[in-house]
């Protein structure tokens, strides 16, 4: 590989290099962007892009690989899923502008963990980023999910950290640099890896950071004050994102202790062998696969989790399965909720682009829109007086009224899905606006409003109104009228049998026209920016509606799926008994060949007369078939 030459474009490229050696770095030249050298052999071998050496300066050649800018979503993702960390450094300056070398900078680094691009997320999936900590007995763990904006910490055992860490599946992890050992022989791994400095595992650093985001001096109002391996694990996500340039995550509102008495935790090797979420086999179904008839993205996720953290306790088992019932008897409510959820997309992730400035105006009303679609769930919920878990719901959901109308008033309609080209603010938001829309979309006839006006002062009946790149907008009248000229008009040109003429409103006029459009899409984009600033106050108070619009259509989700599969409400309580009739697995039955019913089974466990069954009987029988559809 050779060296790279010293031209001013590469020193500038190395001097940003030198700054995130561990990331690919997509350098902005023109409408491409490049790579270079040993980035590029990565970039072309996962991208498949032409790998290229051309001439630079003093060296012989420098590899080259490159793709163009307006592509960066297709190939972006690419590189994220292989495991690289990737720098996406751009022009900082419009090249125009400049005589000098653009300056550019890194605006934003991708890793697997961290991202709010559409095209590196899975829609029904988290994308976790964890920290681990390592203590002498304990093991502190956070999760991070910066395109929801949830937050969550534990610490316990290394048995428990791993359960907790198979559960919640994150895309990358941190880990001190001095535990590396420790970290690779505790939670062997194929996941992207990230070490960082000792001093940001400290409790003092990992508090101060915490309390900056958070805006607080305690963790009393989490409930996590004395987790302080979990602390330590937390603070130092937060770091990683001021790393990564992540510097817009208002959204992260607060932080949520795992409450680890409350679920039943599920080791890989469990999750895997009931084929909870994956399978290995692609043409089978997963548990997931069988349950998720969500309408939302949100509840999707929601669910993934359910599966992975089921509940042990009794009350609240029931307080899903009452809700569940409730749905079941009546039909009327579920459908008014269902063909409202429809129209509310993936709210929680729109929200997050809010914080870190990146909603475009297009998902600006899609947010207005599924907040509309909250009224009639919150109506449907509140109006149930015969379920505490439905009022409640009701009682929490906020319908943000006041967001729903500045929206609405400051939008058009099916707004365009960029502000580059204007046409995005609506008429009545802004005067100036509005006056600079009407001389670039009304010019001539403005144009003609003052010839009339001046001709019939001046009573010249002849006079034209022209243009050219000398004087810009000038007055023309014949000799015959010159005498008439109001002594205000300033002279500029004398032709064989005419006179040109400027007037300070027509300068003023051909100020405003020519810088119209410049000025239009800046005031477009001021005034955008500054809704987006007002959608930011109500960050918090949308995602507990996310939440509770998540559990909703999570539970409608069931109801749905167990009229379908004529799946039976179970009774749930705190007997040893596990007494199941005419069972059938959830799973294989879907994989059935058409025309072909499952064949249920029963199941008598408990602690007085069956506490073993022995199941005997030849391949292919059904044996582990029946000991998984128990488990489930």
């Amino acid at each position: 590989m050779s060296k790279i030459a010293d031209t001013p474009l590469m020193k500038q490229h190395k001097e940003i290099k030198e700054k995130y050696p561990d990331a690919l770095l997509l350098f902005r030249v023109g409408d491409f962007y490049e790579t270079f050298a040993e980035d590029a052999v990565k970039a072309a071998s996962i991208l498949g892009v032409t790998l290229t050496k051309r001439q630079n300066g003093a060296a012989a050649h420098v590899e080259l690989a490159g793709f163009p800018h307006h592509a960066l979503d297709t190939y972006l993702p690419k590189l994220v899923r292989a495991g690289l960390r990737v720098a996406v450094c751009d022009q900082l300056e419009d090249p125009k502008l400049t005589k000098t070398l653009v300056k550019r900078g890194v605006t934003e680094l991708v890793t697997p963990g961290v991202s709010t691009n559409d095209n590196v997320l899975a829609v029904g999936e988290n994308n976790f980023l964890c920290a681990v900590h390592f203590d002498k007995n304990q093991v502190g763990i956070s999760f991070l999910d910066i395109s929801t904006g949830e937050f969550y910490l534990s610490q316990g055992s290394l048995e428990y950290a791993e359960k907790l860490f198979n559960s919640f599946a994150p895309k990358e992890v941190l880990y001190e640099r001095k535990n590396r050992k420790l970290f690779e022989q505790a939670l062997p791994t194929k996941i992207a890896k990230f070490e960082q400095d000792d001093w940001v595992y400290t409790i003092e650093s990992a508090r101060d950071r915490l309390f900056k985001q958070f805006e607080v001096n305690s963790f009393k109002g989490f409930g996590v004050e004395h987790l302080t391996c979990g602390i330590i694990a937390a603070g130092a996500i937060l770091y990683y994102l001021d790393q990564t340039e992540h510097k817009q995550i208002s959204h992260i509102t607060k932080i949520s202790r795992i409450e680890g008495s409350h679920y039943v935790w599920l080791d890989r090797f469990t999750i895997r062998n009931l084929e909870l979420l994956d399978s290995p086999n692609d043409e089978h179904n997963t548990l997931f696969a069988v349950l998720d008839r969500n309408k939302t993205p949100m509840g999707s996720r929601l669910m993934r989790r359910w599966l992975t953290f089921p509940l042990k306790e009794v009350k609240p088992i029931n307080d899903r399965l009452s809700v569940v019932t409730h749905f079941y008897r009546n039909p009327e409510q579920r459908t008014i909720i269902e063909e409202s959820l429809d129209k509310i997309g993936d709210l929680e992730r729109i929200l997050s682009k809010v914080a870190v400035g990146r909603i475009n105006p297009r998902e600006m009303w899609q947010l207005m829109t599924a907040l509309k679609a909250i009224k009639p769930i919150k109506a449907t919920c509140t109006e149930t007086t015969d379920n505490l878990m439905m009022a409640s719901f009701g009682e929490q959901l906020n319908e943000c009224n006041t967001l729903i109308e500045k929206i609405k008033r400051e939008i058009v309609e099916d707004p365009p899905a960029t502000l580059a080209k204007g046409g995005v603010i609506a008429s009545g938001v802004d005067a100036e606006l509005d006056e600079l829309r009407n001389i670039s979309s009304s010019g001539k006839s403005y144009l003609q409003q003052i010839l009339e006006r001046e001709s019939a002062a001046t009573g010249i009946p002849s006079m034209k109104i022209n243009y050219n790149q000398v004087f810009g907008y000038y007055i023309e009248v014949t000799n015959a009228h010159k005498d008439k000229v109001p002594q205000t008009w300033i002279r500029r040109q004398t032709l064989t049998s005419a006179e040109r003429y400027i007037t300070e409103e027509l300068k003023e006029y051909e100020t405003k026209i020519l810088g119209a459009e410049e000025k239009i899409l800046s005031l477009e984009q001021r005034i955008f920016d500054a809704l987006i600033s007002s959608v930011s106050q109500f960050i918090a108070t949308i995602q507990l509606d996310c939440n509770i619009l998540a559990q909703i259509d999570c539970l409608l989700s069931f109801t749905r799926i167990s009229q379908e599969n004529r799946y039976n409400c179970p009774i749930v309580n705190d007997s040893t008994t596990i007494d199941i009739r005419q069972g059938r697995h959830p799973v294989i039955e879907k994989n059935l060949p058409i025309g072909e019913s499952y064949v249920p089974n029963d199941i008598l466990l408990d602690d007085e007369n069956q506490q073993i069954i022995i199941i005997t009987g030849p391949n292919m029988a059904g044996k582990s078939a029946l000991l998984r559809q128990t488990a489930l």
